[in-house]
């Protein structure tokens, strides 16, 4: 990492956030610690979440501001990470301009009418800053509970909303989407587009209002060979880094079981790349290049272990982070439901601990 510092003095909340250890190590610049944050720790692993949530359908819990503030805040008391990311969901965007779907319990997003035709692509609107109010309004209301600790906002990747919305719902297979993406390239390249538009658009309303950093999941990339990443998905990723540049902010790139895809994922705009546990750090660094700060990659899993062995576990990727340019220690996937809390908590602190420079 550079040994870059910042001019003293009096720091006011943008200088004191920006001067974050997240946003430094996202920089490459020298860090206080290895700062550490954990995809949805926000979520059903909090007692305090489950409380909040009860009785309030999901989709509806990302629309009050009041709401999406205390979730969001909710990890950042109790678990002392570095960063907050906006508690949201990847077809919010969606469901703004008008599409027909939900968020089961059990199954996750389901599209009453998948898009399979070129006539469904008019149903694909622009999203404006006027479809989600809530989304500005949470995210002033986070900045100004969050004082110097930084806001990631938060979007779904093209690739993976496209398969949402083909597909009807959860897939494992993906056959409806490459079927579109092989038969009917030009269709697909037209939808893919227009998510691009969509996400793009809603992650600059994040930005504005406040959020510090963003994170693209592409959580289905996985299922896609490199030479149909490069040809048929990373264009509209591209799109999407490519509208948030001009801010400056650090773009976070992330999808699971993309080990053979790090490299594409990195070229495609992104600051910092996630890796999921699959691939350990060092070797992720080789794949990726220079140029660019990892984020990872502790198997969620792990955290169901005795203490002892989650420290273990910590170290040795910590060890292969040891000579990055710049790391964010995160879990190689999301936080899993029945996680304990507290071995998050105690996680943040061994890490804090570790590291302390």
């Amino acid at each position: 990492m550079s040994t870059e510092r910042r001019p003293s003095g009096r720091q006011t909340p943008q200088t004191a956030v920006s001067d974050s250890a997240f946003l430094r190590a996202c920089r490459r610049e020298d860090v206080p610690h290895t700062p550490v944050w954990f995809m949805r720790q926000a979520g059903r692993s909090l007692p305090e979440y489950l409380k909040v949530r009860e009785g309030v359908p999901m989709l509806e819990s990302c629309m009050r501001p009041e709401l999406v503030k205390e979730i969001t805040l909710q990890p950042v008391r109790r678990h002392g990470v570095d960063a907050a990311i906006y508690f949201s969901d990847i077809v919010v965007p969606l469901k703004a301009i008008g599409l027909d779907l939900d968020i089961r319990p059990g199954v996750g997003p389901v599209v009453a009418e998948p898009v399979r035709t070129r006539a469904d692509l008019d149903r694909l609107r622009p999203l404006t800053p006027d479809d989600v109010p809530y989304v500005t309004e949470a995210v002033g209301l986070l900045t100004a509970e969050l004082g110097a600790t930084p806001l990631i906002g938060f979007a779904g990747a093209p690739f993976t909303l496209a398969s949402y919305l083909i597909e009807g719902g959860p897939s494992r297979t993906y056959e409806r989407t490459k079927a579109m993406m092989y038969g009917d390239p030009a269709l697909w390249s037209d939808l893919v587009d227009r998510l691009a538009a969509i996400t793009g658009a809603f992650l600059r309303v994040q930005i504005e209002a406040g959020a510090s950093a963003v994170q693209l999941f592409d959580s289905w990339a996985g299922a896609l060979s490199p030479e149909d990443y490069r040809r048929h998905v990373m264009p509209a990723s591209a799109k999407v880094f490519a509208e948030v540049a001009p801010y400056g902010v650090p773009r976070i790139h992330f999808g699971v079981g993309t080990g053979e895809l790090l490299g594409l994922m990195g070229e495609a705009g992104a600051d910092v790349v996630g890796v999921d546990w699959r691939v350990p750090l060092d070797e992720a660094a080789r794949r990726v290049g220079p140029g660019r700060a990892l984020q990872g990659n502790l198997d969620p899993t792990v955290l169901f272990a005795p203490p002892a062995a989650v420290e273990a576990k910590a170290q040795a990727v910590l060890e292969e982070a040891a000579g990055l340019e710049g790391h964010v220690f995160n879990l190689g996937h999301g936080v899993l439901p029945t996680t304990d809390p507290d071995a998050l908590t105690r996680l943040v602190e061994f890490v804090h601990g570790r590291t302390q420079r």
